[in-house]
């Protein structure tokens, strides 16, 4: 007689893997808003950050965006390369970097503001579903940070 084994779950049956194939399909409808205006999905986060409130550190943006400064500088560098940032020394504490919307940067705000409800309207979800929906995820976010 064999002995039993335990079967591993199919990768369907995983949350982890329903969050990553979600991810992947939302990245997939961003795309073709995101592409006229020059900007990757990281890139779009980073700028939603700065239109905000303009003039974050690089601490800052990170902690807002749970990304180390080690993602975030070339994100920043490539903002900057592109027109749409600035970076400057803080005045007060020179080892603090902060990062500033150039005029080409605010201006493309205007460009940025009806994505949100075309990926809303994308999810099928309402606007109530989708927020019980992203409630829910941070929730799991904080309990994993807490492991």
């Amino acid at each position: 007689m064999k002995a039993s084994r335990h079967l591993l779950p199919q990768p369907g049956d995983l949350l982890c893997f329903s969050l990553y194939a979600a991810s992947h399909a939302l990245n997939r409808v961003y795309k073709p808003h995101l592409d006229p205006l020059g900007l990757t999905y990281p890139q779009y986060l980073v700028m939603l950050t700065l239109w905000a409130e303009d003039g974050q550190t690089v601490g800052e943006i990170g902690e807002a965006l749970f990304l180390e400064s080690s993602t975030i500088t070339p994100l920043l560098k490539r903002l900057e390369a592109a027109g749409l940032v600035s970076r400057s020394r803080d005045t007060a504490d020179e080892r603090v970097v902060r990062v500033r919307l150039t005029e080409t940067g605010s201006v493309l705000r205007e460009k940025a503001e009806p994505i949100p409800d075309c990926v809303l309207q994308a999810t099928g979800l309402t606007l109530t579903e989708a927020t019980t929906l992203r409630s829910e995820l941070e929730r799991m976010r904080r309990n994993l940070g807490e492991v």
